[in-house]
Formats: structure tokens, sequence, C-alpha cells
């Protein structure tokens, strides 16, 4: 019922959008700035043959109160936002038509972000970025050429604040359920002797999270100096954060809660979290290591210059570098590993150790505490020329990276202290990963009604790798990835569209750790309508992904709780996307999103009970065939907004076999958000103070979880059957958080 609401409200639409108007898209209607050279040769504009959305500064401060950037996307057309802890704060991530995280190519300021290794994006490693963003484009589909791992879902864009001319301090703060705070302070000296200014940010964010012992530590940091004048920008900037949050990396799973005999309560306790658990010899639970934690440190450096030649000739040149290392510590409980999880951790063999004898025993076995550590380098430039002279606008970019990364665990402690060292390392291996890419775009206007666009971009990678899981790498991808579109003005309020595009993408290091995976290849095809008439909008997208190779989710998690992938031969998602902006009066704004989609694997094969099977075309894991969304704006006064934002996703597997352990119920979430400004007085600067209620309706939902599958031939000898067992990340019920925000 809910989708047939969905879609009767917008068939309705197109009708009555012309009698209305909406806000301008603040990015699209503000005046270019030297600012925004750092960005504007990897994004879309209005006449660009690409699917995209904008959000801006002021749009992301109505409900920044300490959420991750992905939560705060959540409302975007196609978009389906994921949280481990359950309240928005720690680990999060973020689907794009069904493409997950390492399939989103995120670039700050131009500047690759996604890990290299693994392609994720880990927004827990830059608390309260949001704080220093000026504004974002999400490009859904392969989009632009940009620096960094090709887009196979989606390219997201930041761009972090802007230098301003006036100073100003504010100092926020916010509180919230689960016990979770934030506070920040940004300054800004303003332009000193018209051309200098220095602005930063100090951030902190603690949370318990909704999941038992899913506590969130984080501290961040921002900082800019920055010259400019007519023709010149330079910046640099430092930022980074330092990261320690409780595991809830592996959901809550009701079969092992069953199988380490839990009482029925725990069971249906969708709260309780496994990490850290620790048994005696005879199997009774004894407790949670209190310090099973994921501890990362991540330091950013950005060096732009961009500098106006000319009235037709504009440069940009950066260099970057990132420093990160850290650890995460975990509790290897002998009885649980061997007897539930039946790994073969706790054994001495795993850790290159021979069974020892401890007062006549010969141990082979133990309990002990280990840190998994990720010490990593990542460094490189990135470049863009731009060249526009009546009809044509020319653009080179490019860029060169390196990544260098070492892996290793030491053990810190062990119940027979005898046998190792604290520090001992019981693997150490390295990793390696050079990528150099070059894009062109052209963009001409042969009449007054087209636009044509082109864009051509070669790419090389070099990956090595030596570790136990991997084995020993060395492979090298050379990608050329072109793109064409067209857009037809047919008049000033209606644009057509149509692009294709092709794009490339090598696998990463869980793909190599699960066998010997093959690039992976996508061909794009995009054709929409943009419907603008004073501040209304409309965008109607029709898109056909198919896939080559596609690495799709495969439902299961590794020992780190990272999602697995593995091949699969043709596959492709067709969808319709529909977005508007109404305002329906002087005071209500209505800023509805549907995505209409089938995403299918082609003749998939799988073996259950040691038989090979062909299940045909089955749905693509995690891939809902609808996803909707809706903001509605009261604007009561000029400082009274209230809002009320809904989410909904239809129902999605966890696999690519279509099992009905695997499905993930449809669910619906609405948030209300309010901010009301109080006017500066005599003796006291203007505050701005904010309040959010998460799922208003205290719906009970999973928006993410895990599927795994094993073979039992040891239950009866000489058969084989197929063992089915799922996780769930249950997200929190009604909670809120309050802020309020000074400003000097």
């Amino acid at each position: 019922m809910k989708t047939v609401f969905a879609i009767a409200a917008f068939l309705g639409l197109a009708a009555a959008i012309s009698a209305q108007e909406s806000p301008q898209d603040s990015i699209e209607a503000a005046e270019i700035k030297l600012d925004e050279v750092l960005v504007r040769a990897i994004r879309a504009r209005r006449e660009s043959p690409v699917t995209f959305s904008n959000l801006d500064r002021k749009r992301l401060e109505t409900r920044n109160l300490g959420q991750d950037i992905p939560v705060l996307m959540n409302y975007l057309p196609s978009v389906v936002s994921t949280s481990d802890a359950g309240a928005g704060i720690g680990y999060t991530g973020i689907r794009v038509r069904g493409s997950d995280a390492t399939r989103v190519n995120v670039t700050i300021n131009g500047i690759p972000y996604n890990d290299p290794e693994s392609h994720g994006t880990f927004w827990v490693n830059m608390p309260d970025f949001a704080s220093s963003t000026e504004n974002l484009q999400l490009q859904r589909g392969v989009g632009t050429s940009t620096n960094g791992a090709g887009a196979f879902g989606a390219s997201l864009n930041l761009l972090t604040q802007v230098v301003s001319d006036e100073a100003y301090a504010e100092i926020s703060g916010a509180a919230g359920s689960f016990a979770t705070h934030r506070a920040n302070l940004l300054f800004s000296t303003g332009l000193l002797r018209d051309h200098f200014e220095v602005s930063g940010r100090l951030s902190r964010i603690a949370s318990d999270g909704y999941i038992d012992r899913a506590s969130s530590n984080l501290n961040s940091y921002f900082l800019q100096g920055a010259y400019r004048d007519d023709r010149r920008l330079v910046k640099a900037l430092l930022f980074g954060g330092h990261e320690i949050t409780y595991q809830s990396w592996y959901g809550f799973d009701p079969a092992t809660l069953s199988a380490i005999g839990e009482d029925s309560d725990l069971r249906t306790n969708r709260r309780y979290n496994i990490a850290g658990i620790q048994f005696d010899p005879e199997g009774n639970f004894e407790g949670f290591y209190d310090n099973q934690v994921d501890n990362y440190k991540q330091d950013h450096f950005q060096l732009h210059w961009n500098e106006t030649w000319s009235d037709v000739l504009q440069t940009h040149l950066a260099i970057h570098y990132t420093r990160g290392r850290g650890f995460y510590e975990e509790y290897v409980d002998d009885w649980y590993y061997t007897n539930i999880l039946f790994a073969p951790d706790a054994q001495l063999s795993f850790l290159g150790l021979d069974p020892v004898n401890i007062d006549g025993v010969e141990v082979q076995r133990m309990d002990y505490i280990r840190r998994r550590w990720l010490d990593n380098d990542f460094f490189g430039a990135v470049y863009a020329v731009e060249y526009g002279n009546g009809p044509w606008e020319l653009t080179l970019g490019g860029g060169i990276n390196t990544y260098r990364g070492d892996h290793f665990g030491e053990l810190i402690w062990a119940r027979y202290s005898g046998i190792l060292e604290r520090g001992d390392r019981y693997y150490d291996d390295s990793s390696q990963k050079d990528d150099f890419n070059t894009f062109a775009k052209a963009r001409f206007n042969p009449s007054e009604k087209w636009r044509v666009f082109a864009d051509l971009q070669y790419r090389g990678v070099r990956y090595q790798a030596n570790g136990a899981e991997t084995g020993l790498v060395d492979d090298r991808f050379r990608f050329f990835n072109p793109k064409v579109g067209i857009t037809y003005l047919l008049n000033p309020t209606n644009h057509l569209y149509f692009s294709y595009a092709v794009a490339n993408r090598e696998p990463n290091r869980n793909d190599y750790e699960g066998g010997s995976p093959k690039p992976e290849r996508l061909h794009d095809f995009e054709g929409g309508w943009r419907y603008r008439s004073g501040h209304s909008t409309l965008n109607a997208n029709l898109y056909y992904m198919r896939y080559k190779d596609q690495l799709v989710l495969t439902g299961a998690l590794n020992d780190v709780g990272a999602p697995l992938r593995a091949n699969v031969g043709d596959s492709y998602r067709l969808g319709l996307e529909i977005d508007a902006s109404l305002e329906l009066s002087e005071r209500w704004l209505w800023q509805p999103n549907l995505t209409l989609s089938t995403n299918r694997n082609m003749d998939y094969f799988f073996s259950r009970d040691g038989q090979l099977q062909n299940l045909g075309n089955t749905q693509i894991a995690y891939s809902p065939g609808v996803v909707a969304g809706s903001r509605l704006v009261y604007r009561a006064s000029e400082r009274l907004q209230l809002a009320l934002l809904n989410k909904y996703v239809g129902k999605q597997y966890m696999s690519n076999i279509e099992a009905n352990a695997s499905r993930l119920d449809a669910y619906s979430q609405t948030d209300f958000n309010l901010q009301y400004v109080l006017p500066a007085m005599a003796g006291f600067p203007e505050v701005t103070l904010t309040a959010l209620v998460n799922n208003l309706f205290d719906a009970k939902f999973s928006s993410n979880g895990y599927f795994y599958t094993y073979d039992d031939d040891f239950s009866n000898p000489g058969t084989v059957t197929t063992i089915e067992g799922t996780g769930y990340y249950p997200q929190a019920g009604i909670n809120f958080l309050v802020g309020a925000k000074v400003r000097f």
C-alpha cells in the first residue's frame, strides 16, 4: 500500500508543478567562487547529461548534531544509509542504487578519499566533517570522470568550507539519547589585509550507541590557511580524527546466541552485542572484554593552488598526503572460537607455534588478546586545466597516487604468558598500490538548443600484496573509460538528456582474500528530463546499468566484519528515479523522491546440498526495488522552521540466491526536525536552537544485515547439507538530539 501511495503521488506531480515554486539549488544559483575550482573539474552542472543531487551547508546544518554524513544524506534519491551502532554515530555506510560503499567514489576537494586497498569510505575516521563541508554533490551512476577508483554506483564529492570575508567564532553543543553528546568550535579570522584567512574547527563526539557497548569516542580537527586575490587562491588544509569505537560489526545473530546457550530473553534482545564475549573452559558465560575496540587515527594534508590566467584559462594543482595508523583489539576466547565459530584462531599453530607442555599437560589452544594493526600512507597529486571560449569548454585533468600499507598482528596478553612475549607479531605483511589517471572533457554548444559532452579517461593501476590471505599479488590493470552525452534544451524550462558511459574497476584486498577475482566492467545508459520554471524543479531519470563480472556482495562478512564480494557473470540494474522540489505556499516546501528498480543476476549458479544449481535470474543482494524519500518543511516564520522527513526502503535480499532466511523486510522511518533562531540582543549574540527526533513512530527495523552459508558433511556422513545463517543490524527506536549554536 505504501508503494502504491508513493507512485500515485508522483503521477500527479508533473501536472501540479508548473504552478509551484521551490528554492533554487543553492550551488547552481550561487555565483561560482574561486573556491569551487577545487571541485568544478569533476562536478556536473545543470546542462550536463548526468544524474546528480546537491546539498549545501544550510541544508546540512538543519540536522547536523553529530551524526555522520551518510545519515545526513539518507533522504537523497536512491540512497540507503546504514549504522552499525544503530544511532548514526560510529561506523556508518551508504548504498546508492543498491551499490555498496566500495563503489561510491568519494573525493574531498577533488582528492580521493576511498581507502585505496579496500575501496571503502570510513566516515568514522572524520567525525563531524559535515561541520567543515560547504556543499556536496552526489552523482548517481558512472557520472563524470573523477580522481581515485572508478565509480560503479555513484560519485560523491565534497567541497570544504570556503574562505570567509568576515571574522567569526561559533560554539555549538548537542546532547541526546544513548548518552550522546557533541561539542565543537569553529572560527575564522576573516580576510586579513584583504588576502589572508585562517579558519578551523575542533570537535568532540561521544555516544554509548543503541547496540550494547557500541560506544564511540571521537575527536577531530580542521585547520585551513588561505591566500586569495582576484586571480589566485592558495589553500593549505590539515584535518583528521581519532576514533575509538567498541566493536559492533557482527550485528545481532539469533542462531549464534542459541548455540552458546543464552536464555530466551537474550536471544530476543535486539541490542545484544556478541563482540568481546568470554567463557570459561567448560563453556560457561563469564562476561565481555571491556577493551574490544577499534582505535584508529587519520590525518590529511592538502595544498591547493588555483590560478586564473585569463578570462578563458584556469588551472588547479593540488598535492596531498594521508597518514593512517591504528588497530582493533580483540579477545580470542578458546571455547568460543573452537566450539561456536569453528575457527582456528585459538590454536597455537595459528600463531605459528608448536604445542607446549604446561605442568605436564600438552597445550594446543589458549585464550589471548591481539591487536591487528594497519599502518599506511597515501600521497599524490591531482591537476586540472580548464579552457572555455565561445561554444567550447575543455578540461584536462588527472592524478597520480601511491599507497603503502603495513598489516601486522601483535599479541599483548596470553593465557600462558611464558609462550609469547608482549608485542610478538604473529603475522606481518605489506601492500602497495600505484594509481595513475588522466581525463579529457569537452563541452560543445553547436546551437542554442544542443549541448554535447564527451569525457575520455585512461587509468592505470598496479597492486601488490603478500598477505597470507591474499597470497602473492602483483597485478596491473589498464582501463579506458569513455563517456558521451547530449542535452537538448527543448525550451527554457525543459531539458532532455541522454548519456552512455563505460567504467572499469579493479578488485579490492578483500576480493583477493576470497580467491582470484576479476576486474569488473559497467556499461551505463542514462536518459532523463529536467524541468525548472521559476523556483520549481522536477527531475526524472531512467537508467540501465549492465555489468560484466560485477563484484556483488555475497551477504557474508570476513573476520573483521567487512562485507565479502564475488564475481558474477552478467548482471544489470534497471530503474526509474524521480525527485522534485515544490513550494506548496509561502510557508510549505515539499521535496519528495522515488526510485523504482529491478536488479538482477543473470543465470546465477549456486552449490546447494553438494549440487551445483542454476537458479536463473536472481535479485542482486542489498538492492531494494523501491526507495522513496520525502522532506516536508513548514516555515512558521523567518526564525522558526519545522520539517518532517520520511524514508521508505522496500524489501531486499541479503543474498544472491533469494533465500527466505536472507530477506530483509521493508521499513519506513520518519524523523522530525526543528530549528529556531533567537535574535541577537544587546550584549548577546545570535543563538540557533535545533532539535531532531529520529524514528518518530518508534519503528522496529534493520537497515542492514548479513547472510552466510556453509556445507555440513559431518552430521550425516556421506550427505552434504547447506546450512544458512543470518545476522542483523537493528536500528534505534524513537530517539532524540537537541543542540544549540552561538555565533559571535
